[in-house]
């Protein structure tokens, strides 16, 4: 049994737009092909059956299991919630009968392409961020090639989110964040200049350099953002995870952590056309 708000088990929050439940019944009927074909369909149904508050009952037939299945996943949509658990539940004794079924992100991408509001993180259903969109990164100065570097590296992450892939999300866009602060390397100002080449070293003659201004608050909060996450006992990004006790993110997390490290990202830009020779450029 999944968990999600009670109260949903006896109110709808919210259905299934029929398209979508079209879309799920094909991971079903895909599920369904071999031998043991009708008993697989046989397992959705009386899930949708119990999602649906009606009885079970045997179809006299592999095609009429089909269209029996469609009719209770139609009438169990008027659930969101409870829909989403049917299906999952189901493709859980399937998948022990030897046959391939859905993944979570699968469901995840049809859940919101067709905005209904919902999406798994297991063991959990929770509402979905429905039309919140990641913070914007530009790099208005930086040459063709650097911009599509960032751009791909920021595509690659909210395709990760967006598929469920939480951590990996989170590690794509701390990679483009070490990456875009190499841009100060070599630096000089009539301050100081910055002689470290990895993220970290880079940070701290940054701080050093603009002591007392906003370069240094703003720094200082991306450093300790990187290294709760660099941190085994932390976040668990960059240096692994504690194997005796993982972190786990889950996806309201990942979304903060992008959009916080987005933001570290732009600042940078922002600050390397302001305190530099004129913007960014690999040459």
């Amino acid at each position: 049994m999944f968990e999600f708000d009670d109260s949903w088990r006896f109110a709808s929050p919210g259905a299934v737009p029929e398209a979508a439940v079209r879309e799920i019944f094909s991971f079903a009927k895909r599920s369904s092909h071999g031998d043991r074909g009708w008993s697989i369909l046989e397992t959705f149904k009386i899930y949708f059956a119990r999602s649906a508050g009606t009885s079970y009952n045997r179809s006299s037939g592999p095609g009429w299991a089909a269209t029996d299945l469609w009719s209770l996943m139609f009438d169990a949509a008027a659930n969101a919630p409870l829909f989403i658990e049917a299906f999952l539940e189901a493709c859980e004794d399937v998948h022990a009968l030897g046959a391939p079924v859905a993944s979570v992100p699968d469901v995840n991408r049809v859940l919101r392409q067709h905005g209904t509001g919902f999406q798994v993180d297991p063991p959990k259903i929770i509402r979905a961020t429905v039309g919140v969109e990641p913070v914007a990164v530009s790099a208005p100065t930086a040459s063709e090639r650097t911009n599509a570097l960032i751009q791909r590296s920021l595509q690659n992450s909210e395709r990760l989110l967006n598929d469920g892939s939480y951590r990996q999300a989170v590690q794509e866009v701390l990679w483009l964040m070490e990456t875009v602060a190499t841009a100060f390397k070599g630096m000089a100002t009539s301050s100081g200049s910055v002689e470290g080449k990895y993220f970290s070293q880079i940070v701290h003659d940054l701080r050093r350099i603009h002591k007392g201004g906003a370069l240094e608050q703003v720094l200082g909060w991306a450093m300790g953002l990187y290294g709760y996450l660099s941190s085994p006992t932390g976040g668990g990004i960059r240096h692994g995870t504690d194997i005796a006790d993982p972190a786990d993110i889950e996806e309201h997390e990942a979304r903060l952590f992008c959009d916080l490290i987005r933001t570290y990202i732009q600042y940078l830009l922002a600050a390397h056309e302001r305190v530099g020779d004129g913007g960014l450029d690999e040459s």
